[in-house]
């Protein structure tokens, strides 16, 4: 076999090469919401973990779930929610994408402006796993924004304990 061949062969086996273009690409199938769309970037087995404490805080298994998780943040968003690309960092299996997140709540007047860290893992020009990362006091504003609305019952029970 001559050089040429193993050459050949190579790039056939090898995965895609991250790059920036990929994940802007990953990015803007997923703002689509179109199933379509993302399964060329996004895996069908992925995993992607929100942290913190609110309601969409969890893991989301496969691209269904996050799919219908991403649904989710448009519909309490108001389909508000952007993330504005600040900076980004990428190795031959990661990728760490520093954004600007903002939204207004479609039911309140609460808003979300906050720096994020998104950290993606790559295998076959696909994201299997994902992750945010919120730092200081992003954190609590991120999970004040995504919380459910307070009821009357416990607006009234949080000032009978007050008392």
């Amino acid at each position: 076999m001559n050089d040429d061949n193993k050459s050949s062969q190579v790039a056939a086996f090898s995965s895609p090469k991250l790059t920036p273009q990929l994940l802007a690409d990953a990015y803007q199938a997923l703002a689509s919401g179109d199933r379509q769309k993302c399964s060329p970037y996004w895996d069908e087995n992925m995993v992607w973990t929100v942290p913190g404490h609110s309601q969409i805080s969890g893991v989301y298994r496969g691209l269904d779930e996050f799919l219908q998780f991403m649904a989710r943040v448009g519909e309490l968003s108001g389909d508000s929610f952007r993330m504005e690309p600040i900076a980004l960092m990428l190795s031959d299996e990661y990728s760490a994408d520093v954004t600007h997140n903002v939204g207004q709540r479609a039911t309140s007047s609460r808003r979300l402006d906050i720096d994020v860290v998104h950290v993606l893992r790559w295998r076959d020009g696909k994201v299997i796993e994902g992750r945010g990362a919120i730092f200081g006091d992003g954190t609590t504003q991120y999970d004040q924004f995504w919380s459910r609305p307070e009821t009357t019952l416990q607006r009234a029970e949080v000032a009978g304990a007050t008392r």
